[in-house]
């Protein structure tokens, strides 16, 4: 983990006693606190903001929590802070204590209903909203389509980039509807937005939009089943299992997806989504032998991974 250090801007809106206050539970996190290396925005002293602030009865991503100042607790604001602390360090997601998750520039509600959101995700929405951007410049009401759609973080971040998109999405988990739902109407998107219940694309399985979709993304469940008992527990104990288990080879929905996407998509149009690291090179193989396809532009990150794939329909 990082172990970082309290900001003083941060500190700057305190007294003293609520200064030593900070820096005692700070370094009881700093101490013990286990991060996930796809979670970078999370170091001691952001998780340490954001409890603060959560104590104080505000509910803030850890982004949000580092970008305000902490003021002064009172005596029994100030008694919550061992149980959250103690509670971030017994391997609950900072996301579930928070109830928040910032996502290409949204805050979004997060919690054990689904995957919560990752920043290495947004490669793939902001490529998605570049593309849907790009497809309204023919002058057609253009329309996009997420499966796996999990808190709705992907179609909610391309409908707030693309304004006067429509954005339909789907997921099997009744929890995970539920969830993006709420997300929906708390960034009073409810106009353009429609998220619904069931497996894959089965949801708009209808004439209005076969054929019609501009742009078709997935962040699909990846890692294999056998390497679930491998992953940190603050993943396979806390977050949905059906948000990541790829099946025996942590492909069999991306298989389905490639198959099934040119039934929805528009010729011309994209299909968009992630892969897990190592990956990219064999998926990107399948696709360009699968039929239906043109066009395929892999994404990468920092490192020169591949972590999502671009296909255009014929």
């Amino acid at each position: 983990m990082v172990n970082e250090a309290l900001t003083p801007a941060a500190l700057a809106q305190l007294d003293a006693a609520s200064q030593a206050l900070l820096q005692h539970w700070h370094g009881v996190l700093g101490g013990g606190l286990q991060t996930l290396h796809d979670k970078p925005e999370e170091t001691s002293a952001s998780a340490m903001c954001a409890l603060w602030h959560l104590a104080s009865g505000k509910r803030l991503s850890v982004q949000a929590a580092s970008e305000r100042p902490l003021l002064p607790l009172t005596t029994a604001q100030a008694q919550l802070l061992p149980e959250l602390v103690g509670e971030r360090l017994r391997g609950t997601p900072l996301a579930h204590l928070t109830q928040r998750q910032r996502f290409m520039g949204l805050e979004l509600l997060a919690g054990p209903q689904a995957l919560i959101p990752r920043r290495e995700t947004e490669l793939l929405g902001q490529a998605a909203a570049q593309l849907l951007a790009e497809a309204a410049l023919g002058g057609h009401a253009v329309m996009a389509l997420d499966v796996c759609t999990g808190s709705g973080n992907l179609a909610l971040g391309i409908a707030a980039q693309v304004p006067g998109a429509r954005v339909l999405a789907a997921d099997l988990s009744h929890d995970a509807v539920e969830l993006a739902r709420q997300n929906v109407l708390a960034l009073d998107l409810q106009e353009r937005v429609e998220v619904r219940e069931g497996d894959l694309l089965a949801p708009f399985d209808a004439a209005e939009f076969l054929g019609q979709i501009d742009v078709l993304t997935c962040n699909p469940p990846y890692i294999s089943s056998p390497k679930i008992d491998t992953m940190p527990s603050e993943i396979a104990a806390h977050e949905p299992r059906l948000a990541f288990d790829g099946g025996p080879f942590g492909i069999r929905i991306l298989q389905r997806l490639i198959r099934e996407a040119p039934r929805f998509v528009r010729p011309g149009g994209w299909l968009a989504f992630e892969v897990g690291l190592g990956q990219g090179p064999a998926v990107a193989k399948r696709l360009t032998s699968a039929a239906g396809y043109g066009e395929m532009r892999p994404l990468t990150d920092s490192e020169g991974q591949i972590r999502a794939l671009l296909a255009r329909r014929l």
